[in-house]
């Protein structure tokens, strides 16, 4: 009796780009190596092709495709990802000429989100983005595909599938936009709370894989996932910070970033970046180790811009400066924090300057409230942060983070 393997059959990959001189190819081909990995596929090959303007039926235009797909017949690829959108024209050729499956950049990126996302936002916003980007995309198969109809007046290829699924697709789009609608105005309704409440939120946005979930967890204990892998978590996460002086700060995770993210992404993933864009203070995560640091640092600073984080105080964090020396950071950077969140090093320097950029300068005390005063005491528990307190023969000893109003009202209990 034969026994056959369950063992799942790695996709092997063959990665194509075109070279317009619009922006850096080589870079961007990198990184949908590590996009390609991060989906669990096996980049085998990557191709080049320098053109001054894209093929509009072949992309790469017909002898380059030829070659291809020898190299897919030769080395037995089972995926072309191409590095930028394709038509369905373009993937229909493609596909015809090679005998392999096409994916473009977008649907890798839609691929891993849809793997990742856990909650239910997050899956309602990659369905979402998915569908936009199927919806202009489908294609049938014309007369083969219609509904007849069957009385006067309604003969003939009558509706045909194609238009049924995309209205099938529109009717879900507009549930699902929806059903986000409602967790939109849940989250606002959050904001408002914290707000009301006095909660100073500090969110961490960056590049993906630049450390953002591995600091989370050495800020706050949080317990996100941390992996070497682009966007290995994807759902925004809410941990509370206590700073040194006694303040309290609500820490956010936010997505991470990659260049040329699809519109679709950020279109439908918007409500969760508002969440840096609401925030009081934003930590600009940065890995100081990759040669692409500063690109990786301007795709963040570019989407704060649009999101309208101009006056939102932005703290620059370098991270795995372990994996530096002294004199590449000392060149190569400046008016930054450097830590490294898998050491712990450099995160005082960093909580002292998420202290400095509160939005009200709080300072710590040590009063003795008179007990005609005592009121004075559940003033500081609702807008303070109350550290101590006890009853002694004098009157009330506390022990408190306050901000300068109320500070001004304290100092003459103020005691050493």
């Amino acid at each position: 009796m034969e026994l056959k393997s369950n063992e799942e059959k790695i996709t092997r990959a063959l990665l194509v780009s075109v070279d317009t001189g619009e922006y850096d190819a080589q870079a961007s081909l990198d990184e949908l190596f590590e996009l390609v990995k991060s989906a669990g596929a096996d980049p085998v090959l990557s191709v080049t092709q320098n053109l001054q303007k894209i093929e509009k039926g072949t992309f790469v235009g017909t002898g380059k495709l030829a070659e291809i797909a020898e190299i897919c017949e030769s080395q037995e690829i089972d995926l072309l990802v191409f590095d930028s959108e394709l038509s369905p024209t373009q993937i229909k050729n493609i596909e015809a000429e090679t005998d392999v499956r096409v994916i473009d950049r977008t649907t890798l990126i839609l691929d891993i989100f849809a793997q990742r996302a856990r909650s239910k936002e997050g899956k309602l916003q990659v369905e979402l983005a998915q569908l936009k980007y199927m919806l202009p995309r489908l294609t049938g198969k014309g007369i083969a595909m219609s509904r007849l109809g069957g009385g006067i007046g309604t003969r003939g290829p009558g509706e045909t599938k194609l238009e049924t699924d995309r209205r099938h697709i529109r009717r879900r789009i507009e549930s699902l936009k929806e059903e986000l609608s409602d967790l939109e105005k849940h989250r606002q309704m959050l904001r408002s709370r914290r707000k009301k409440d006095g909660v100073i939120t500090c969110a961490i946005v960056g590049y993906t894989n630049a450390g953002k979930s591995t600091l989370m967890n050495c800020l706050t204990d949080a317990g996100v996932l941390a992996q070497d892998k682009l966007f290995a978590t994807l759902d925004p996460t809410s941990r509370a910070l206590k700073l040194p002086s006694g303040v309290t700060v609500m820490m956010i995770d936010t997505v991470g970033l990659v260049r040329r993210l699809p519109h679709h992404l950020v279109e439908a993933f918007r409500s969760t970046l508002e969440e840096a864009a609401q925030s009081d203070i934003i930590l600009n995560v940065c890995d100081a180790s990759s040669d692409e640091a500063r690109t990786h640092m301007q795709v963040t600073t570019d989407l704060l811009e649009s999101l309208g984080c101009g006056d939102t105080p932005i703290i620059t964090v370098l991270n795995k400066c372990d994996l530096l020396d002294e004199t590449m950071l000392a060149q190569d950077f400046k008016a930054c924090v450097r830590i490294s969140a898998k050491n712990g090093t450099g995160i005082d320097e960093l909580l002292n300057a998420i202290e400095n950029n509160l939005p009200v300068r709080m300072k710590r005390v040590k009063i003795l409230l008179p007990f005609a005063q005592a009121g004075l005491a559940n003033e500081i528990r609702n807008k303070g942060t109350l550290i101590y307190e006890e009853y002694v023969a004098e009157g009330l000893s506390v022990e408190a983070v306050v901000d300068e109003a109320l500070y001004a009202k304290l100092a003459k209990y103020e005691c050493e």
